[in-house]
């Protein structure tokens, strides 16, 4: 019944661009899961109030966050089907697809930096993958920023064994789930918008996430302990559907695609500072207690967490794994 309702509303939207002739606005649809005030819900903001702009109010965007408008187990079906255009999910999503190739970028310690990061995605990594999404009828516009994971949960995280038999959240992610495993850990598939109540009732243990997200859905008053591990990376990959989008009048979409080139420009630009500030947030609550890795703390990370990248072949495949070596110039074993 779920997927006839979906198919029903896709209809109507999948019209949208042909319909929208003198008076009536395009409208898209742009939902996620995370929160508005947050670099991805700021982004989608952004987008929004460029779109409006550069199409002289051709194109009317709405944006739906916090998993307002479909939960995120639900919206890449959704958008397949067209009763939503644009999402900005985190690209472990797109291994249900059968996409397995996007949670290599979710191997632990494979960039070093925010500007190694950066240059993966604007380059032929990102290229790559974005072209594997377009035989399941989805266009990849633009990758954005949510800057590198911590680690929390009602203990201190600081060596390997510390996390030996935690229920710990994951997004959905193989490669999150091997070096949890690794690490001695039991990961548990859970939807975001059901996280703050699993730590509060000690369903999960604990979690992985950014700053940010950890400020504004408030994990950090329900985690006594959290760790500033930055141990793997966020990113969220924005798509749209690809009928939907090829059938936008070529002016439109010319406009939409300046549109999103700033905004990306913008979210990418503000990731870090709003994680440092988020960060400064969580210490000055004085409701958990940060934990910062030594040199040899985070060498005994590595080290328990290696065997992913071995792991990783036969999840994700070596054409990808070669092609991350190469631009990154990691050791995949």
């Amino acid at each position: 019944m779920r997927k006839l309702i979906l198919a029903t509303v896709a209809a109507v939207f999948m019209m949208a661009p042909a319909a929208a002739l003198a008076d009536e606005p395009i409208v898209i649809k742009f939902s996620h899961v995370v929160a508005a005030d947050t670099p991805k819900g700021k982004g989608a903001l952004k987008f929004k109030e460029l779109a409006e702009k550069y199409t002289n109010g051709k194109v009317k965007v709405e944006v739906y966050p916090n998993s307002s408008l479909y939960k995120d187990k639900e919206e890449i079906e959704a958008l397949q089907l067209g009763s939503v255009q644009m999402l900005a999910p985190s690209t472990s999503k797109f291994a249900p697809l059968g996409v397995k190739e996007f949670e290599a970028l979710d191997l632990p310690w494979l960039f070093k930096d925010d500007e190694t990061y950066a240059k993966a995605m604007k380059g032929p990594v990102g290229q790559y993958l974005f072209k594997k999404l377009e035989v399941k009828g989805i266009t990849g516009l633009a990758y954005w920023d949510n800057g590198f994971h911590m680690m929390s949960a009602n203990r201190p995280l600081i060596k390997p064994a510390d996390f030996q038999g935690l229920k710990i959240r994951i997004s959905g992610s193989k490669i999150a789930d091997q070096y949890f495993r690794n690490l001695g850990s039991i990961p548990q598939i859970m939807a975001f918008s059901e996280v703050y109540s699993a730590l509060q009732t000690g369903v999960v243990d604990g979690c992985e996430n950014t700053p940010s997200n950890y400020l504004t859905q408030k994990f950090y008053e329900v985690q006594k302990d959290i760790t500033v591990s930055y141990h793997a990376h966020l990113q969220y990959a924005v798509i749209v559907n690809s009928k939907f989008w090829s059938g936008l009048p070529p002016d439109i979409r010319s406009e939409l695609e300046k549109a999103m080139a700033e905004a990306t420009d913008y979210t990418n630009s503000i990731a870090r500072k709003e994680n440092e500030d988020a960060l400064a947030a969580i210490k000055a609550s004085g409701k958990t207690t940060l934990h910062y890795l030594t040199d040899d703390d985070r060498k005994a990370w590595q080290t328990a967490m290696q065997p992913t990248y071995k792991w990783a072949k036969g999840r994700v495949g070596q054409e990808v794994l070669d092609l991350i070596s190469k631009e990154l110039d990691v050791k995949m074993n």
